[in-house]
């Protein structure tokens, strides 16, 4: 071959190399600072649901002398949960375990105290955004859901039995059950959608209060006494700073700052909205009024029922789950629990549990493949599958069995150790004092 002819050759090869390289960089994912910025301030906004918002809501709806004894819960599964989703939490959730047969279950261990994230590290699962944000935000789900369950055990647990029970419920039920559903895990696979926590953090979470109530048994005087709440002008703040804190629930869960994360939010406001009306209006036609305590019930029930669908759903499937999560949920909280006689001190159960399922059963009916194209098929009533229901039903069902179960063992386990429940002098006098030594007013 002639030099000439030799040196294009070479030239061209080189060209074509050159040229080619520009577009494998645009196809590696890239940090985007905007998508950054969005999911630090989503994370911010989560962990003020727990503390401050859940424990306020918590702290105003139980008598004056469990107060410090309930905000104590959420502070101390806050920081509890905190170190252990550092430690092993979030490496069971969210890495792939190397057994092939065992990922679909569990994850791994290889993040054991975080160990191969750096501060360059990009997360698998959000590509836009460091690892370390991927993982606070994930972290904050992970402190909410089993604080949660507090609103079930009010007035009657030890401090100490709750710190276990916390502990272990996080390792045995939520890790396996949000590897499940996000991680990878074999719900996920199975087309299951929950955007933001319907089944991983709601129905769970209910589901875990109901057993817990029932193995704890009622309150000293329930039926009885006065149970009333002692201050619902904190209930309302909590309530509030829930449903502002809520948006970087829904919206964050997009992970980017984008179109997904505005209609998540778009729908969250309607939704917590139209079920607060939903609430007021069954409680003033049944009950003849409506009470503040009802209207921020209801307002949270919305939060619940739409957290699976907000990404998902247009503002007018929106609207349909949020009037109809507010009307179911009343009658659960309130008629359902008079009938069947358990004594879930703070609704947890009614809300969150019968929420929860709700909204991800509502998800399979209402989702629109117009919305998530990541999610072509849609629901059974938007786009006529019905496959979409089944999962949504088989979502609700492999949740509320597998975290019904182990809750129960978790709790005998604790009780057998060092005992779930304080004793009765305790209980009348109140845990603020007993337990913490301190009262809300000297």
């Amino acid at each position: 071959m002639p030099k000439n002819s030799k040196r294009l050759s070479l030239m061209a090869f080189l060209a074509a190399v050159l040229g080619a390289t520009p577009a494998f960089a645009a196809d590696a994912p890239a940090l985007n600072s905007g998508d950054t910025a969005w999911m630090l301030v989503s994370s911010a906004l989560v962990l003020m649901m727990t503390i401050p918002g859940l424990g306020l809501f918590y702290g105003g709806m139980v008598r004056k002398k469990n107060v410090l004894a309930t905000l104590a819960q959420s502070f101390g599964a806050t920081a509890l949960i905190t170190v252990l989703w550092m430690v092993i939490g979030y490496s069971l959730a969210f890495t792939p375990n190397p057994n092939p047969g065992v990922n679909a279950w569990i994850g791994g261990f290889s993040y054991l105290f975080l160990a191969p994230m750096k501060l360059t590290s990009v997360a698998a699962l959000a590509p836009t955004i460091p690892e370390s944000v991927y993982m606070f935000f994930q972290m904050t789900f992970a402190i909410i859901t089993p604080a949660l369950i507090a609103g079930a055990l009010a007035d009657r647990m030890k401090f100490s039995a709750f710190l276990w029970f916390m502990a272990l419920w996080l390792l045995l039920v939520y890790c396996p059950i949000a590897h499940w559903v996000w991680g990878g895990g074999w719900l996920g696979t199975a087309g299951a959608m929950d955007y933001a926590g319907g089944s991983v953090v709601h129905l769970n979470a209910g589901t875990a209060a109901l057993v817990t109530c029932l193995v704890l048994g009622k309150r000293i005087g329930y039926g009885s006494d006065n149970m009333s709440p002692h201050n619902l002008v904190l209930s309302v703040i909590g309530a509030s700073l829930l449903w502002v804190g809520w948006f970087g629930f829904n919206a964050g869960s997009a992970v980017t700052a984008g179109f997904n994360a505005g209609m998540a939010a778009a729908a969250t406001q309607i939704a917590t909205a139209a079920a607060a009306l939903g609430w007021m209006a069954a409680e003033w036609i049944i009950a003849r009024k409506p009470s503040v305590l009802g209207m921020i019930s209801g307002a949270v029930a919305g939060l619940v029922a739409i957290t699976p669908a907000s990404g998902f759903v247009d503002p007018v499937g929106a609207l349909i789950i949020g009037i109809t999560a507010g009307v179911v949920c009343y009658i659960s909280a309130v008629w359902m629990k008079k009938a069947l006689g358990y004594d879930d001190s703070l609704d947890a159960w009614g809300v969150h549990g019968v929420g929860g399922a709700l909204g991800a059963i509502m998800t399979g009916l209402f989702a629109k493949s117009a919305i998530n194209p990541a999610y072509p098929k849609g629901g059974w009533l938007t786009d006529g599958n019905f496959d979409q229901l089944i999962a949504q039903f088989k979502d609700v069902g492999a949740v509320f069995v597998y975290c019904a179960i182990v809750t129960f063992i978790i709790l005998k386990a604790v009780d057998l150790i060092i005992g779930l429940r304080v004793p009765p002098e305790v209980e009348v006098e109140g845990l603020d004092i007993n337990l913490h030594g301190e009262t809300v007013h000297d």
